[in-house]
């Protein structure tokens, strides 16, 4: 009988010496789009996991991984969208790493996503375990944009816009002595990058309140507010300005009236209309070139968007990198005459149908010199690309800018408008303002805007881009970075399987 019970405790003690804990956190991590996380998971008690295997992974991805450290190292067997994301880390500075059993895992540049849980799974030779990480992902919007509009009654209707967020947010109107104001109606529109855009609006009189705030706020406490001073809108005796306003609106429409005439006159004289470079009726309203220094770029990173190109429509003569964010003419493109090839068209793979939007492209790869010929911009999904440069026209469904080498810069309208851009732009960034109908050129680099073209928009709109041909320099689609994410403790990977795309 004693030889039973020594036999049971030394195989109680075996079992036990060979024991595998794995330990995470147990509330979900928080982290924002575009940002790095850290995914914690370490062995408990703690021991050398150099020799151990550690895969995470999604879901019912076991054979997919996110990573996988097995032999000593990081190996290639990965799920494509975490490639060059994805590395070990320490959890915290006292970490002493995999020879401390941590087996965090890091990622960076984050996207909607990546949200849901992750499986830190490590095994050894005799016993293994698993416990499972759950990542929430959050997007703070832009600033609420407050509209007021006076009612006929003496009240203001005030708007509160904003766009960007994720998850949905709670919006809350309130007075100067912290009252809440109830809402006459609010509205959330999902955009194709899951993105939310968020509408409410609220009727106050000047006796109800002062100053008027939108809070508009994700579960995280963060929060964007405005504020609008009610009083200053309404007046004592709101008839005055309204009638200010309807005489000045009523001799603008008289002024206007007249010149139409004078106009018809001149036409049915004359037999053509004065000369100029209209845009296409219907299509551009406007275009603006009036250069403005010192643009907040970080502003519009607040909508960055990621924009990759969609390989199922790439043109057959166009290389695009394993991430699909860079993209040029084949090696073995042999382009003749000296018109554009304006047929080697790329598409985004990502489709906007409202909100605003923004991107940055590289137009130059050191030590060569910037690109003299490209073109980018948004497209209406299901145009194609001609080899008439005449027919990629708004009324076509093409918006955007080109750069034709010594020809220079222009839009693509019916008669071509051309721009003198100088410096010649390194890093271009694109604003797509669907819902206003606008699409914005800046110089990244030199902080200034460029152009704005006024649009009518209409079905899903999808970005541009032309690499031209025989340039050094191909076009790189940028990660646009977030300038108000604090720095990750902890940040430099242990690590990772990095490769270069080019």
């Amino acid at each position: 009988m004693m030889s039973i019970i020594i036999t049971l405790l030394v195989n109680l003690f075996i079992e036990t010496s060979v024991s595998l804990t794995v330990v995470v956190p147990g509330d979900p991590i928080v982290a924002h789009v575009g940002s790095t996380v850290i995914l914690p998971c370490w062995i408990s008690p703690a021991e050398n996991a150099e020799a151990l295997e550690i895969r995470w992974y999604r879901h019912d991805q076991f054979n997919n991984p996110v990573l996988l450290y097995n032999h000593g190292k990081i190996q290639d067997v990965q799920e494509e969208s975490y490639r060059n994301r994805s590395s070990l880390t320490l959890r915290s500075d006292q970490s002493g790493g995999l020879k401390d059993g941590d087996v965090s895992l890091r990622l960076e540049k984050l996207t909607l996503q990546d949200e849901g849980s992750f499986h830190c799974y490590v095994s050894g030779e005799s016993a293994y375990d698993k416990e499972e990480v759950v990542l929430k992902i959050t997007a703070l919007g832009s600033t609420p944009v407050l509209v007021p509009k006076p009612l006929d009654d003496g009240r203001v209707n005030i708007s509160c816009k904003s766009s960007g967020w994720y998850p949905e947010p709670s919006i809350t109107w309130t007075s100067v002595d912290g009252r809440v104001l109830h809402p006459g109606g609010s509205s959330h529109n999902r955009g194709t990058d899951k993105m939310l855009s968020v509408h409410s609006w609220t009727a106050v009189s000047r006796s109800d309140a002062h100053l008027v705030s939108c809070s508009i706020s994700l579960r995280t406490g963060e929060l964007q507010e405005s504020r609008i001073d009610v009083q200053a809108i309404v007046s004592s005796d709101s008839s005055g300005p309204w009638k200010a306003l309807f005489f000045t609106f009523l001799i603008c429409a008289l002024l206007g009236l007249v010149g139409l005439i004078l106009y018809k006159y001149r036409v049915k004289l004359t037999g053509k209309k004065p000369a100029g470079p209209n845009c296409e009726e219907g299509t551009m309203d406007k275009l603006g070139n009036k250069v403005v220094e010192d643009v907040n770029i970080e502003e519009l990173r607040q909508h960055a968007v990621e924009i990759t190109i969609d390989r199922e429509r790439l043109h057959q003569d166009l290389k695009v990198s394993k991430d699909c964010k860079i993209v040029r003419d084949s090696a073995d493109y042999n382009h003749t005459g000296e018109e554009f090839p304006i047929q080697l068209c790329a598409f985004g793979a990502q489709r906007f149908t409202s909100g605003r939007h923004y991107w940055e492209v590289e137009l130059v790869r050191s030590p060569n010199p910037p690109k003299n010929y490209w073109i980018i911009g948004v497209v209406k999904e299901g145009s194609v690309a001609l080899r008439d440069r005449s027919a990629l026209t708004p009324s076509s469904g093409f918006w955007f800018l080109c750069s034709d080498g010594p020809r220079g810069f222009h839009i693509n309208t019916t008669q071509p408008v051309k721009l003198s851009l100088t410096p010649r732009p390194e890093r271009l960034g694109v604003l797509l303002d669907y819902d206003d109908g606008q699409l914005s050129f800046y110089n990244v680099t030199a902080r200034k805007h460029l152009l704005t073209i006024s649009c009518r928009f209409s079905g899903s709109v999808v970005p541009l881009f032309n690499p031209g041909a025989g340039d050094q320099s191909p076009i790189t689609i940028l990660d646009c970075p977030k300038p108000e994410e604090p720095a990750v403790e902890s940040s430099q990977p242990l690590l990772s399987n990095n490769s270069s795309d080019t």
